[in-house]
């Protein structure tokens, strides 16, 4: 299939190792940029001045204008940046596990299927940033909360995946499968938890539910990355 010649062509230990481990550098970086230059305001007081770590949504600073009613073009474009090269890197990273883990046919399904839904919430990402939640509310949240319920399914199917094969040890699979308990919780809080609309504590717990949920992500991708780079695993493939 042309699709496995492409994916022989892929430098294996740079696309699970060196390239996750940039690109996830690359986006808490920018992420930092992006709340530095976002001008202020938030939800429920568009006086505040700056971005406010526990009352600003990582979207915030995405968005056209800032909720003070600034331009936030600056900030846009670097949160729209961050999350396209974290939304390619994803891509091609999942593209390539079923090549690695599919040990034998059950894996490789279970492989491709986890990784089916791994494009589609990286497809989300890439449209997350690209739509401005202050311009076209709907698909924003769209695909931000399809990240979320995609990456869900990968994370099941993967934890059962490292399980089953001989390639990574157990232990991988047991950091993936937190990471599945991890997006189940915060699933139930985007489908049950109180609106960040009610009041600023129910803001606050969203806004801070976020925060936790990426950077258990970002842990999640670099641990895996971990034990790719052992010695002798990727040769063995």
């Amino acid at each position: 299939m042309f699709i496995n010649r492409f994916i022989d062509l892929i430098n294996k230990r740079a696309m699970l190792v060196l390239i996750p481990r940039i690109a996830t550098a690359i986006f808490i970086l920018l992420q930092i940029v992006g709340m530095i230059a976002y001008p202020g305001g938030t939800l429920h007081d568009v006086s505040t001045e700056g971005y406010s770590f526990t009352n600003n949504f990582f979207s915030d600073m995405g968005t056209y204008a800032a909720r003070n009613g600034d331009p936030n073009y600056l900030s846009m474009i670097i949160f729209a940046f961050s999350l396209t090269i974290v939304g390619i890197t994803f891509s091609f990273y999942y593209l390539v596990l079923p090549n690695v883990l599919g040990e034998d046919r059950i894996n490789y399904i279970l492989a491709i299927i986890g990784t089916v839904f791994a494009i589609g919430g990286s497809i989300c990402m890439i449209g997350t940033g690209l739509t401005p939640s202050d311009i076209v509310h709907d698909p924003h949240v769209f695909f931000a909360n399809n990240i979320f319920h995609c990456f869900l399914i990968t994370a099941f199917v993967y934890t059962i995946v490292i399980f089953r094969s001989e390639i990574l040890k157990k232990r991988y699979s047991i950091g993936y499968g937190l990471f599945f308990i991890s997006i189940f919780a915060y699933v139930g809080i985007l489908q049950y938890g109180p609106p960040a609309t009610a009041g600023e504590s129910e803001l606050v717990f969203q806004v801070v539910s976020q925060k936790m949920i990426v950077g258990v992500f970002c842990f999640s991708v670099l641990h895996q990355t971990f034990g790719f780079a052992q010695s002798g695993v990727l040769e063995r493939i």
